[in-house]
């Protein structure tokens, strides 16, 4: 299946509430792989919550982006991540 995001909301800092066009929905904390210049602006919080969807993923106004692919993997990691530490 060719992952899409269909929704996106600013929760805070740098990181997102997605749904997916799987019916997934995730949460990803992108603040460690905002890294390059076409990244940079995107550390400010204000600038963060600018983004869009744009061809099937989010973008922000001065091109920066991530594929779908890469969120969802990332959210799912980051989902994981939080169960096995609250198990602790």
């Amino acid at each position: 299946m060719f992952l899409e995001v269909i929704k996106a909301n600013h929760l805070y800092r740098n990181t997102l509430a997605l749904e997916f066009n799987n019916g997934e929905q995730l949460s990803v904390d992108l603040i460690n792989h905002l890294k390059g210049s076409v990244f940079s602006p995107l550390k400010k919080e204000e600038y963060f919550k600018k983004f869009s969807i744009k061809y099937n993923t989010i973008e922000w106004p001065n091109g920066a982006d991530f594929a779908p692919e890469f969120l969802y993997e990332l959210g799912i990691q980051q989902k994981e991540e939080k169960e096995i530490t609250n198990r602790n």
